[in-house]
């Protein structure tokens, strides 16, 4: 939902409010926090409280909120510790390991998750004050044995009246580092968190996100498709106007949700990447001047040669070896001709839920010797194409650059 002119409070249904720096610091509530609450609360909005903390459980943060003046309960509260409890049990996981927090290992209980450190299915690591090297070693060694390793958050640090504390995730990635291997994360700025929150609330209602960290909050809210609002006594400011952490608004309290605001963002058509890769593609012709095309067997669609450049491998050497290794041609390279990094067009989600952003340079090249055949693994069909007559099940931003390759000009197309 894009913003409209007029206050946010009379735009939504559902109110997701992330706690630390947003409705209190430490144990003090921030200013005109519980007023605003209260207020949402009398106009009959639906609360949810959010915080990436994987330590305490749900019911000590609804008392704290009522010693507040907040009227929480317990099943409006979502952690990290608990959605990743739930997110193990909805996976059929019945035992795991816990780097983390008594009241980690409790929210795990409830959801009929035995605790254990005699051959887990799950590593959870979130962390706590006591979190030591010998627990970073236990995880690792885990996770090494077959256990599924699994994030209560990503967050390297937390506010506090103190200034920043270290958070879970820098554990979490002390242990990747560890065990080589890669873990699935459930706190924001994942969208579980987000989509557990709204669960059981109508499916047209109306959601809004308030935190006051533009990497998780606000990137998690737009990764789940709802408008993230963004509590900063200062705008921030993107690298890019395409970035998913840019609010939709920025406000310096909760009570500015009753004063008349207006927004602009608007989601863009393509995920949010994990990673940017470079990479390389060729429109190699032959001498009537087709176009080598094959058919992606995990696509299956026609599309031209391409790949990853690896490391230390210059872009003219990962092109003429991908196209040998999926075609079995020898390739000479002619010419650069366009450097293609747009979103909508070179961001790719894997089966894995990985989303990679591509920056591609693409060449104009002449075949030097071999016969083309496919690659299994890559391709179903190898075949040269009439460059004015392309198949209709073509990749859609390919035919742009083959007809890039035909310009001329000498300038590469930038794109």
């Amino acid at each position: 939902m894009v913003l409209q002119n007029g206050m946010v409070s009379e735009q939504f249904d559902a109110f997701l409010l992330d706690l630390d720096g947003v409705v209190y610091l430490g144990d003090e509530a921030l200013p005109e926090a519980v007023e605003s609450v209260n207020r949402l609360d009398e106009r009959d909005k639906e609360l949810r409280f959010l915080t990436n903390d994987p330590r305490p459980q749900r019911q000590t943060i609804a008392n704290n909120l009522r010693k507040l003046g907040i009227d929480a309960e317990e099943d409006e509260i979502i952690t990290s510790g608990w959605a990743t409890a739930r997110y193990l049990s909805q996976q059929d996981v019945t035992t795991a390991a816990v780097v983390g927090s008594e009241g980690l290992e409790i929210e795990l209980q409830e959801e009929g998750i035995e605790v254990t450190d005699d051959d887990p299915n799950a590593m959870v690591v979130g962390a706590d004050e006591k979190t030591s090297y010998q627990d970073i070693q236990r995880a690792a060694r885990h996770i090494h044995r077959g256990a599924t390793f699994v994030g209560t958050n990503p967050d390297g640090s937390f506010p506090t009246p103190d200034g920043p504390a270290p958070g879970a995730g820098g554990i979490v990635r002390a242990v990747e580092a560890a065990a080589g291997t890669e873990p699935t994360v459930v706190g924001k700025p994942e969208p579980l968190m987000f989509e557990m929150a709204l669960d059981g609330l109508a499916d047209d209602v109306q959601a809004v996100v308030i935190g006051d960290n533009p990497a998780t909050d606000v990137l998690g809210a737009h990764r789940a498709g709802i408008t993230g609002i963004l509590v900063a006594e200062d705008e921030p400011t993107a690298a890019s106007a395409r970035d998913l952490q840019q609010p939709d608004l920025t406000i310096s309290t909760l009570a500015n949700l009753f004063t008349d605001t207006t927004g602009t963002w608007e989601a863009p058509p393509y995920s949010w990447p994990d990673e940017i890769r470079p990479g390389v593609a060729a429109v190699v012709v032959n001498n009537a001047d087709e176009v080598l095309l094959l058919k992606r067997a995990d696509k299956e669609q026609w599309a031209l040669p391409t790949g990853t450049v690896e490391r230390c491998e210059p872009v003219g050497d990962a092109i003429t070896r991908e196209v040998e290794e999926e075609t079995g041609l020898q390739i000479a390279v002619e010419r650069l001709m366009g450097v293609y990094s747009h979103p909508e067009q070179q961001v790719f989600s894997y089966p894995s839920g990985k989303a990679v952003h591509f920056v591609t340079n693409c060449f104009r090249c002449t075949i030097e010797g071999g016969t083309p055949e496919a690659d299994e693994e890559e391709a179903l069909e190898v075949g040269f194409f009439d460059m004015n007559d392309l198949p209709s099940d073509i990749l859609p931003m390919q035919p742009q650059w083959i007809a890039d390759a035909n310009d001329t000009d000498g300038s590469p197309a930038i794109r």
